[in-house]
């Protein structure tokens, strides 16, 4: 089976987009952003989301020196499969010295997550868990909550990689809305390398 192909390489000093290759049911889209030195690339899926029987794949390489955003154009809706439809979507990203990459929902309606990955980011990834631990070390319920509740809201951060170089972020939330508040807010200060606010 063809795989999706994204290659980004350092071409004439900057990060370059060197190779592209989507099939049906997803394409990437490369628009051109001002400043930064970041290709963004955005998926977006036929059929308005992920649908019964889908299978994406795709493989991203990042090269040396280089940085990278991948992302979509809004939340991602996944659909309910039909009879033994099922639907998967798998990603493979290597990333070379230097460069930057960017459950079940039970209760909760959004999810998100971000990997931040790089030695330019490490001040970013340091505010981040900061910022969560921060988060979640205050009161998730109000007085006279009932046992059986559960938080709005919840994150958390690990990280990976050698000498924990990468961090991952997931978050939950029973609201679009406040996951919007929340990665505006943690990803504003990447508008400087990224030439362009990663979430708008």
């Amino acid at each position: 089976m063809d795989r999706g192909k994204l290659v980004v390489e350092r071409v004439q000093g900057k990060s370059t987009l060197t190779r592209c290759f989507s099939k049906y049911p997803f394409k990437f889209i490369n628009p051109n952003k001002v400043g930064g030195d970041a290709v963004w690339v955005y998926t977006i899926t036929y059929g308005g989301g992920i649908v019964s029987g889908d299978s994406i794949d795709y493989d991203i390489e990042v090269g040396d020196d280089c940085m990278a955003v991948l992302t979509t154009q809004s939340s991602t809706k996944v659909y309910k499969s039909i009879g033994s439809k099922c639907s998967k979507q798998s990603l493979e990203v290597l990333l070379e010295k230097g460069s930057c990459g960017l459950d079940q929902l039970q209760h909760y309606h959004a999810i998100a997550m971000i990997i931040i990955l790089g030695p330019k980011l490490k001040l970013i990834q340091d505010q981040i868990q900061k910022d969560v631990k921060k988060l979640m070390s205050q009161p998730l319920f109000s007085k006279g909550s009932s046992k059986e509740a559960k938080p709005s809201f919840l994150a958390s951060c690990s990280t990976f990689g050698q000498k924990g170089q990468g961090v991952v972020v997931r978050v939950a939330s029973t609201t679009t809305e406040s996951i919007y508040n929340f990665l505006q807010q943690q990803l504003a200060s990447m508008e400087v390398l990224l030439g362009a606010p990663p979430y708008q």
